[in-house]
Formats: structure tokens, C-alpha cells, sequence
């Protein structure tokens, strides 16, 4: 589900799901002149577009195959990569999309592998949560946090004395970008919540984890997410995917099957 908010004349957010490749994504555009929109809608569809492509079929990969990774951690890789170079290159072309960018979080779940991939460029997170305990599973790539890294040590005082909602990292901001990578080991009942800050930034872990573990309905818990970060403000734009992960349909009893929820509102460019 993504939703304006209450503070915001547009929604710059733009999520995607493909469940026949276990494919989950949020954007969360920036930019003047209605380019966060552009960017985040970029970064979404040409994601979607590789995966549907390569999903069944041979790849021919448009970047290095790092023979490190795995086929699906490559494959995710890639498919942001090129999400980065389409925003860089449509906004070196435009006045009115210079520097325009996005960031982005993507899960992938290998049903053959039994993980879940994660991939991330700035502060939309990716969160999981299993027995009613909710784990951050990105790190945000911010300023506050690039402070922290380097000088753990700063007190309270001086942590509140920086600047917030300040991003390091986000796609179109150069031909390349780094990406943060990392699995996920799925349990039977695990939830995963995809989201933009606008979620993350008005609501506290601990609520995020009661609101999930209060309903096994994946939509309904989006649009709780969503009503109660507007009911503390609704700064941003607010997007959330909740992921389910449920026993598969072969009746064996160890597999384990992604099911996404995911609502979209007149506001929202899927």
C-alpha cells in the first residue's frame, strides 16, 4: 500500500511486486519538479522489466558476474545497477530531471535456495519479524549513521546535534553506485516489511512489530502501518509491502512460500 501522507501535495513513492519471481521492491523518490516521482517509477520498472525477462530464460548480464554471488544475489545486483545507470542517464539528458534520484530496497525470495536476498541503496529499510520480534535487516546509509560508524562513541547530545534525513547513497546520483547486500534464512510464520522512511520514520520498531504480529492478514497489516504513521504525523510519503512467508501448496512440509500484501491507493505509481 502507499499512501501521500498528510504533508506532501504528490507521492514520490513507487513500490512493484512479482510474485511469480519472488520479487519485492520500494522506491522513494527525491527531486524537484515532481523528478522524485519519475526517479522512484524508474527504479521500479526497469527492475520489474529485468526480472521478467530472466526470470524463466538464459541471462545475458549487462554487468560483471561476480562468481562470488550466487545467481540470485547477482541477479539483484544487476537489476538495481541498471535502475541506477536508466535515472543517471535520463538525468544527465533532462534540465528538468537533473539530479534527480531515488533509493530503493529489493527483496528476493529463492524458493530453491530457501533465502531471502535483500538489496539496498539509502534509508527505505527492509525489516523482518519472527515470534513477535522485528530485526532491522539494512542499515540506512545516512549521514547520522556514516557519524555513528566513525565516532560510535558521541554522546546523546552530540548524536542530537546532527542533521537527519540527510541520505549518502541513492540511485541516479552517478553511473555507479554501491549496493548493500545481504540473506535472509526464512522460518515458517516469518514476516517481511519493505518500506519507505515516511513508515520508518514516524513509527518505532517495536510498533511496526506489534501492528504485524496483531493480524496474520498481510493487507490489513499495510494499512495499519500506514493509517498509524499518519496518525503521528504523516510527514512524508508512506509506503509499505508485508510479506508472509506461509508453507508451499507440495504439501512437504519444509518449503516455504513468499505471499506478499500490497494495496495501491489513487496516489500511488505502481
Amino acid at each position: 500500500m502507499s499512501d501521500v501522507g498528510l504533508q506532501r501535495e504528490h507521492n514520490e513513492d513507487s513500490f512493484v511486486l512479482l510474485k511469480e519471481c519472488g520479487l519485492f521492491v520500494v522506491a522513494d523518490g527525491m527531486g524537484g519538479h515532481r523528478a522524485g516521482d519519475v526517479a522512484s517509477k524508474l527504479a521500479t520498472e526497469t527492475i520489474s522489466e529485468f526480472f521478467r525477462t530472466t526470470c524463466n530464460d538464459d541471462i545475458t548480464w549487462p554487468f560483471h558476474f561476480d562468481t562470488n554471488l550466487s545467481e540470485e544475489e547477482n541477479r539483484l545486483l544487476t537489476g538495481i545497477r541498471l535502475a541506477n545507470r536508466q535515472i543517471y542517464e535520463r538525468g544527465s539528458r533532462s534540465r528538468e530531471y537533473h539530479m534527480m534520484g531515488t533509493t530503493v530496497v529489493g527483496a528476493m525470495f529463492s524458493e530453491r535456495k530457501g533465502r531471502f536476498y535483500v538489496g539496498h541503496v539509502g534509508d527505505s529499510r527492509c525489516y523482518r519479524v519472527r515470534d513477535g520480534a522485528i530485526s532491522l535487516l539494512t542499515r540506512d546509509h545516512s549521514l547520522i549513521n556514516d557519524y555513528l560508524l566513525a565516532m560510535p562513541d558521541l554522546s546523546e547530545e552530540q548524536r542530537s546535534e546532527l542533521p537527519k534525513h540527510v541520505i549518502t547513497r541513492a540511485l541516479g546520483m552517478g553511473d555507479q553506485v554501491v549496493i548493500d547486500l545481504q540473506h535472509d534464512e526464512p522460518l515458517l510464520s516469518d514476516v517481511y516489511v519493505l518500506c519507505s522512511d515516511g513508515l520508518s520514520g514516524m513509527l518505532s520498531d517495536d510498533e511496526i512489530a506489534r501492528i504485524i504480529s496483531a493480524s496474520d492478514d498481510s493487507l490489513e497489516n499495510c494499512r495499519t502501518l500506514i493509517r498509524r504513521a499518519n496518525e503521528q504525523g504523516g510527514e512524508d510519503n508512506i509506503t509499505a509491502i508485508v510479506v508472509r512467508i506461509d508453507s508451499g501448496d507440495s504439501g512437504e512440509g519444509e518449503d516455504v512460500t513468499p505471499r506478499g500484501g500490497v494495496v495501491a491507493d489513487s496516489t500511488a505509481p505502481v
